[in-house]
């Protein structure tokens, strides 16, 4: 039974779970567009990975309505789990076997012929970089290696969607790059990707949007550059070459917070190529030349540190909020 919109691969619609007393769900609203990568951030404890578990059909919601494909997760989770692949925080790895007979168990698991089992364990060998690895047992491989050979066990049965839930937890710095350019040649193909993560810079660089929990509520939605914009404090760092042209750019642009050691002056800014050029153009007729320029926008570290305390004060909402967030403002 499709229940979903055309172009959505993920819709969720007040979605509940709590565990004994402890609410971990509290009627959560998104959905996500097909071919796309959207990501759900929150604090330790929110229920990211109880969302995961919900969508990947491992546990039921105690009320709620969420869809997948078109798929009903609670009434067809079978044709639910035939369209997704998951990764999940913790290996999936048989470490006694080899990485070529971990692909191989996933393909047998996908109900895949011999041959067409053995042509996609080769092809993910190949995709992944664990040629040479492959009849080695898993249990030496390095943690990039396994995490890659894990989400290639996750793709056997070519999935419409695949749920990442901290996929690059105690990754070294090459091997999570790795891993980011992966993902992305997969959203390239078509692949939606649903991404929990506590690398917020990791989140600013994959998704086309990210939805924030907190006390078991989406409370902010939007994309990478609409959240950055709730928190004040963007600028543009002026620097010139000699305090002379310090103090005249100080005297146009009036009462500003400068640096006179490092001749530098700051602009509150949104960083925008308008304001840059209107910023500069202040100084034309003073012949001022900058002999610097540098941008400063508060990143997705600062959003998520504002609007999970809930001792600071309440941010201001923007436009990109989603229907039900505004009905209930």
């Amino acid at each position: 039974m499709t229940v979903s919109a055309p172009g959505k691969a993920i819709e969720v619609v007040g979605l509940r779970k709590a565990f004994g007393k402890q609410t971990v769900l509290d009627g959560i609203d998104f959905d996500v567009s097909a071919g796309t990568v959207f990501s759900l951030l929150g604090p330790n404890g929110a229920g990211k990975t109880t969302t995961v578990q919900i969508l990947s059909t491992l546990i039921k919601a105690d009320a709620g309505r969420a869809s997948i494909s078109g798929h009903d997760v609670a009434k067809d989770p079978r044709a639910v789990r035939s369209s997704i692949g998951v990764t999940g925080q913790f290996s999936a790895v048989d470490k006694l076997l080899t990485g070529e007979e971990n692909l191989l168990l996933m393909a047998g698991l996908a109900r895949l012929s011999k041959r067409e089992g053995r042509e996609r364990t080769n092809a993910l060998l190949e995709r992944f970089d664990l040629v040479d690895a492959a009849r080695k047992p898993a249990a030496n491989y390095s943690g990039g290696m396994k995490r890659r050979l894990d989400l290639a066990m996750s793709l056997m049965g070519r999935p419409a969607i695949i749920f990442l839930d901290e996929p690059t937890t105690g990754l070294d710095p090459r091997s999570r790059r790795t891993m980011w350019q992966i993902v992305q040649e997969l959203v390239d193909e078509g692949t939606t990707i649903f991404l929990t993560t506590q690398m917020l810079d990791e989140a600013d660089r994959l998704a086309d949007r990210i939805a924030i929990l907190d006390g078991g509520r989406i409370i902010r939605e939007g994309t990478p550059q609409e959240l950055k914009k709730l928190i004040p404090g963007g600028h543009i760092t002026l620097t010139f070459a000699d305090p002379d042209s310090l103090d005249a750019a100080v005297r146009i642009l009036g009462d500003l917070p400068c640096d006179r050691e490092m001749l530098s002056v700051d602009v509150p800014s949104d960083g925008s190529v308008d304001s840059i050029k209107r910023l500069l153009g202040k100084f034309d007729d003073h012949c001022v030349d900058v002999d610097n320029l540098s941008i400063h926008s508060p990143g997705l570290d600062d959003v998520f540190l504002a609007l999970t305390d809930h001792d600071a004060a309440p941010v201001e909402r923007v436009g990109s909020l989603s229907t039900t967030q505004k009905a209930n403002t």
